[in-house]
């Protein structure tokens, strides 16, 4: 199935975020620890944030799990349940599948190659990958980074490697097929992209396309001799002591407690919308462009450690957040991009992260630089549940940065 894009699910959770008062940002409460549900403080930014962090399941979400860090200590906390069928509630040191915040880490492997001289920002894509990409002699590692390769997107667009999400006989037919456990193999990713006329030149605009981050798996290979996985666990995981994440590859399954995943689509003969499970599914499609499976508490120390200089030398950091505007039919849209890291305009200012989409799961990481946070939703619903659901989610980016909640007739709580 067609999946969500940066471009477009954030640029949807922000439309009424920034129309939220400005409002200086507030202390992050102490110690929330492994709790599994809920947040026991009432009052303060605990309890406006818990109020927030609940706008998102009662919009339809089936789970949504929060951490927030800062200097003065982490809040976490929980909504709704981590399986239909059981009602257990959401554990909020759960894992989940984290979609497209692969690519900062992707991104930042790339960077610290780029720094030891083994990887250019300008070499071409040819140079690595021979005959890989029609042109790649004019596409560079940097537009890979980017997004402005041109590359068609064969994960996202309409006549890919999924079928269309609009078309619910194709989604149920492909499920019932077992196409959510097949294992798409990254060649057979970029075979698609390139079987497909480029959607401009290179360099030309931004547009968001999974395939750069596939090639960019690939070129880490080709610079290293070892896989993109392995690489990254070597030079990020391991030594952050990121313990609950991992790169499933071709397994189906996620190890240790976590919230279940779901699609809604219409069924029988009336029809009714139905939930069907998606947990058990194949993301090597999604590979070094999105296949983590982590943590909240993995994801903010990940960031805090990128953004806090441990990762990249200044140089290198100050081009990661060198950013290119991401228009949404063809206006602003309060989100930019650089290599791997987004920047987000919220009310009290800009954060950077980035945020993943894959089947049955949503997830967001973004930082202000002394505060940062995780959030992790499991989706239900497809129209206006869904659109009500992302405006929740910024509604909580927006709380949790700014301390403002949203008010007034296009609020989400309305739509709850």
């Amino acid at each position: 199935m067609a999946r969500r894009t940066v471009s477009v699910m954030v640029a949807a959770a922000v439309c009424l975020a920034l129309a939220a008062p400005v409002a200086s940002a507030g202390a992050a409460e102490p110690g929330a620890g492994g709790a599994r549900s809920g947040d026991t403080r009432s009052g303060g930014a605990g309890g406006a944030r818990t109020a927030a962090l609940k706008a998102v399941t009662d919009a339809g979400a089936a789970a949504a799990i929060a951490e927030v860090r800062d200097e003065d200590g982490v809040w976490r906390a929980g909504s709704g349940v981590a399986d239909l069928a059981t009602g257990a509630p959401v554990r909020t040191d759960g894992r989940f599948r984290a979609g497209s915040i692969t690519k900062m880490l992707t991104s930042t492997t790339v960077l610290q190659l780029v720094g030891e001289g083994r990887i250019g920002l300008d070499d071409p894509v040819e140079r690595y990958l021979p005959g890989l990409v029609p042109n790649g002699g004019n596409i560079t590692v940097h537009q890979l980074l980017n997004h402005s390769s041109g590359l068609w997107d064969p994960t996202n667009e309409k006549g890919g490697l999924f079928p269309d999400v609009t078309d619910p006989v194709a989604v149920r037919t492909w499920i019932d097929q077992g196409g959510l456990t097949r294992t798409i193999t990254p060649a057979q990713v970029v075979a698609a992209s390139v079987a497909h006329a480029p959607n401009f030149p290179p360099g030309a605009k931004f547009s968001y396309s999974n395939v750069n981050y596939t090639l960019l798996g690939m070129i880490i290979e080709r610079a290293t001799g070892h896989g993109y996985a392995q690489e990254i666990t070597a030079r990020i995981l391991r030594p952050l002591g990121l313990s609950g994440t991992y790169f499933p590859g071709t397994a189906t399954d996620i190890r240790g407690p976590h919230a279940h995943g779901y699609v809604t689509l219409p069924e029988g003969p009336a029809p009714e919308e139905r939930d069907r499970d998606v947990t058990v599914a194949s993301v090597s499609w999604a590979n070094s462009a999105g296949e983590l499976i982590s943590t909240l508490a993995d994801l903010n120390r990940f960031e805090r450690a990128l953004l806090g200089g441990r990762l990249l030398s200044p140089q290198l950091m100050a081009a990661m957040r060198t950013t290119i505007p991401v228009p949404v039919d063809g206006r602003p849209s309060g989100l930019e991009y650089g290599l791997g890291l987004a920047r987000l305009q919220l009310s009290c200012g800009a954060v950077y992260g980035h945020d993943g989409a894959v089947t049955g799961y949503s997830s967001q990481l973004w930082s202000s630089g002394d505060r940062q946070v995780a959030m992790s939703v499991t989706p239900r619903g497809g129209g206006t549940a869904a659109t009500a659901q992302l405006v929740a989610e910024g509604g909580f980016l927006e709380q949790a940065f700014c301390g403002g909640h949203q008010g007034g007739g296009e609020a989400p709580a309305k739509l709850g």
